[in-house]
């Protein structure tokens, strides 16, 4: 899925929806003392209070919110797993039986259970619902009807969330005029902060793809690979840090650890064209195109076999491809940091040009061009040329 496909989902869950069905909502409640299923319960979406669907349906876009390859990750199922959960996840998507759905749902919770003991409570919730994609009649088509077509997606969606304690307050009483404490015995259930949660099956310009999973991590990148592997049976992920790790590492065992500005700030321009020229953020890079990238970027002393070797040494497989849009910094905004004793500085990779590092009298300096005047603290600089002030030629 694509960040336009997760869009596409993430923005039908709101009320008042013809768009969106959601069947049945399933929670299961799960002690973190004996890691037992403590209460389950399953109700109508409909029967909900609005409130407590608004809670939900915040709580599902969460789910569904951040960056690819950081937060959320469409991954493989693996294959020949004795009773996967790709197998429980497609059962449970085409009954019609409710009760049959639950003890699917259950299935993963246990899965859950063994390999994991939560420090606090914990609430998974499921939902199985359809999403209706209309698609636009033709121009000849019945003019009564603004579509002619509707095409149906079932989908699973699960949430798990945690409890927190309740507090302990201070209630003034108008009536009887006296201070009270408040203390609430029953926990309550964080619905602003999903920790952890999937969606079953991934769609592809809404076309199912049920040997696909899409997994939303508790923190950006940092997947669970104990939940992943042992609760979802999906292959193994890398996150966008881990890829953008793997490319500095390559380039650096290609061609070294010192590269000047310019060189860099090419390389980066380079990347990002390939990112805007594929509008599906797919585009990837394997080690003959970082070869290619290299030499256009002005490196010298660059060659396919350093760089074949680099990707052996560093990730130990030369066929592996990293996400172009993985390794640049967001280009336009002031993505890289450079940090100094004396000052921190944030410039974005199409601002690199303009940054340069220089020698003179013995000493390193940062130098930054500028195309309007410097104001610190209200004070105007005046220009200096390598430290010495400019004459006023009056």
């Amino acid at each position: 899925m694509n960040k336009k496909d997760i869009a596409e989902i993430r923005r039908q869950f709101k009320k008042n929806n013809d768009l969106l069905k959601i069947n049945e909502i399933f929670n299961v409640y799960v002690m973190k003392e004996s890691s037992e299923i403590y209460h389950q319960q399953s109700q109508p979406f409909e029967m909900l209070d609005p409130d407590e669907q608004e809670l939900f349906l915040t709580n599902f876009k969460k789910v569904l919110s951040g960056q690819i390859d950081e937060k959320l990750f469409e991954l493989k199922f693996q294959k020949d797993i004795e009773y996967s959960s790709q197998l429980i996840l497609h059962q449970g998507l085409i009954t019609d039986d409710l009760h049959e759905w639950k003890s699917q749902m259950i299935a993963l919770v246990n899965k859950m259970l063994q390999i994991k003991q939560y420090e606090m409570d914990i609430v998974m919730t499921f939902i199985k619902g359809e999403y209706v994609k209309p698609v636009k009649r033709d121009n000849n088509e019945d003019e009564e009807s603004p579509y002619n077509t509707l095409h149906a997606h079932t989908f699973i969606l699960a949430s798990i969330n945690q409890t927190q304690e309740p507090k302990k307050e201070l209630h003034f009483d108008y009536i009887e005029k006296v201070f009270k404490y408040h203390f609430v015995v029953d926990p309550v259930i964080n619905l602003q902060k999903p920790i952890g949660g999937f969606l079953f099956p991934c769609f592809t310009d809404l076309v199912a793809d049920v040997n696909r999973v899409l997994y939303s991590a508790p923190k950006a990148n940092e997947p669970d690979e104990d939940f992943i592997d042992g609760v979802l049976n999906a292959e193994e992920t890398i996150t966008a840090k881990e890829d953008k790790i793997i490319f500095e590492e390559v380039v650096r065992d290609a061609i070294g650890h010192e590269l000047n500005t310019t060189k860099l700030a090419n390389i980066y321009q380079e990347i990002n064209q390939v990112v805007e020229e594929d509008n599906e953020d797919t585009a990837t890079l394997d080690y003959k195109d970082i070869e290619a990238v290299l030499k256009h970027s002005g490196v010298e002393n660059v060659t396919l076999e350093k760089v074949e070797r680099a990707f052996s040494n560093v990730i130990d497989d030369p066929g592996y491809e990293l996400k172009a849009k993985n390794i640049v910094p967001k280009y336009n905004s002031k993505s890289i940091k450079i940090n100094t004793k004396v000052a921190n500085i944030a410039v974005s990779p199409e601002d690199l040009h303009h940054v340069r590092q220089i020698h003179f009298g013995g000493k390193r300096y940062l130098m930054i061009e500028v195309d309007e005047e410097t104001i610190i603290d209200g004070f105007t600089m005046v220009p200096e040329v390598f430290g010495h002030k400019v004459e006023d030629e009056s």
